[in-house]
């Protein structure tokens, strides 16, 4: 039985870890929205191309380190545990698939140089691209929560 704890602790303890990092990575791009949203894309007070390019690159990191890391890792971790959580992940995927092709056609639209018709619908872009990130965040929040958070007693035993 230690043993098998043992083999818990160093198969899901670097989890949290990728977990932790990963979140640090949303607040980064939390402030880069916020950041972007106070901006007026039409002025010339600020160059807005810098900071609409780094946006998306941080956009595009999280959502690739969610679907190719995090969501493996915790559909790993409930597969092992078997209590039921992958159902869950099963219902979930398709909205995230979803939301994450939402952050992909943003990003083909601003990443590079933008027109000047694009810059005026950029206020309306970004304010649905928070929309979906917020229900994305909500979502993965969810599985975080009931996917891993509920096996770290199990893990840490």
């Amino acid at each position: 039985m230690l043993e098998q704890c043992k083999n818990a602790q160093e198969r899901w303890g670097g989890v949290h870890q990728l977990i932790d990092k990963w979140l640090n990575e949303r607040q980064s791009l939390i402030v880069l929205f916020c950041n972007l949203s106070a901006s007026k894309p039409l002025s010339d007070e600020e160059p807005l191309a810098p900071n609409l390019q780094r946006f998306c690159e941080v956009m595009m990191d999280y959502c690739s380190a969610g679907h190719f890391e995090i969501y493996e890792q915790l559909m790993n971790e409930a597969r092992e545990f078997d209590d039921g959580s992958i159902d869950l992940a099963n219902e979930h995927m398709p909205r995230l698939e979803i939301l994450t092709g939402e952050c992909v056609d943003f990003n083909d639209t601003y990443d590079k140089h933008c027109s000047l018709e694009q810059l005026a619908k950029l206020p309306s872009d970004l304010s649905a691209i928070g929309e979906v990130l917020e229900e994305r965040f909500q979502i993965e929040d969810n599985l975080i929560e009931k996917m891993h958070n509920v096996h770290r007693e199990a893990v840490a035993s």
